[in-house]
């Protein structure tokens, strides 16, 4: 149970508090105004987003990213270097040799203003001033959180711009489906025939690379953790996964993109998004004293562009430009078997 008195701390003259949405069905999902992210969600009594039991974990070293809403962009941009409109833009270096997820002070370090709140939704707002990051132009961005009756978690995004800019948003929840545990014998299917491989600072080489033959074949259902331990080279530059998926796009904008089902839990998750893609990351790195998504514990499908796309100019653009609204939305829906 988690304790609202511990995470209610005031940052930047802005004060930090959790919200709590419910549905008629049993979901629940707990929200920080920090980084506008999800502290936990329960349903069938199982909380499969693993929580820290206070703010300082999410606002120190150990967990920044854990449920956050990550921006301006997320993932990586390469050397932190892109060029617009013919000027050249310098940003952090925070994931030596590159910028990841908006740098080291991005959204997910900031306090968001709660628009608008009921039992079942939730509007989060900020303002990225032009400069943030070394980002060009001021951006408003919300984020829509809601429940539906039918145990979707619906996240829907907004965002504008004076000047033109990179722009790429998502939630980074990192996942376990059991509550606890391994992860690696969770079920995943993704749907996607192809994949963006990377180089050794996990930049994507530009290539579209079909997953059919490789460790990267998720789109039938098996074993996360199947190929985990294989020699392919893709495996071991990541550590294990760490990769973009280029989605099989329907005539729809919103399609499916990823079910996973946890194999204690028989809790199934489905994702469906009307981005071109999604990042598989599978809790590649060493347990950290304190850290709740200790190694291959959780597992994270991140739906986004892909990374690195202003300096790829064959990935979808990316590019939010004056006058134009970005809207973006993903939906989690949990079931049983």
């Amino acid at each position: 149970m988690l304790d609202p008195k511990n995470f209610e701390r005031t940052i930047n003259d802005k004060q930090t508090r959790l919200l709590v949405l419910k549905n008629d069905k049993g979901l629940e999902v707990t929200i920080s105004n920090y980084g506008a992210r999800i502290i936990s969600l329960v349903f069938n009594d199982v909380n499969v987003i693993p929580s820290f039991p206070s703010l300082d974990a999410y606002a120190s070293a150990i967990a920044p990213y854990h449920g956050a809403t990550v921006g301006r962009y997320a993932n990586r941009i390469a050397k932190g270097k892109f060029t617009l409109n013919g000027e050249d833009y310098s940003l952090a270096i925070n994931n030596p040799p590159n910028h990841l997820h908006g740098g080291p002070v991005g959204f997910y370090r900031q306090v968001w203003d709660v628009e608008n709140e009921f039992q079942n939704s939730l509007v989060l707002s900020y303002i990225s001033e032009d400069g943030e990051e070394g980002y060009p132009g001021t951006v408003k961005v919300s984020v829509s959180y809601s429940l539906s009756a039918k145990n979707e978690l619906v996240i829907e995004y907004t965002a504008r711009t004076n000047a033109a800019t990179p722009f790429n948003i998502t939630n980074h929840a990192y996942f376990n489906l059991n509550g606890e545990g391994t992860i690696l014998n969770h079920q995943l299917q993704i749907n996607a025939d192809s994949f963006t491989p990377v180089d050794k600072t996990l930049i994507p080489t530009g290539e579209l690379k079909k997953v059919q033959g490789t460790a990267f074949d998720f789109t039938t259902s098996k074993r996360l953790g199947e190929h985990i331990t294989t020699d392919e080279e893709q495996i071991k530059i990541g550590g294990g996964y760490d990769h973009n998926f280029v989605l099989n796009k329907e005539e729809e904008p919103l399609s499916f993109a990823a079910k996973a089902i946890g194999d204690k839990s028989g809790i199934v998750m489905e994702v469906f998004t009307e981005e071109p893609g999604i990042q598989l990351f599978s809790g590649n790195f060493e347990a950290t004293k304190g850290d709740a998504s200790t190694y291959r514990n959780t597992f994270c499908l991140e739906t986004q562009h892909f990374p690195d796309s202003p300096n790829q100019p064959t990935f979808p653009n990316t590019i939010l430009e004056v006058g134009e609204i970005f809207t973006s939305k993903t939906i989690y829906k949990f079931s049983g078997l």
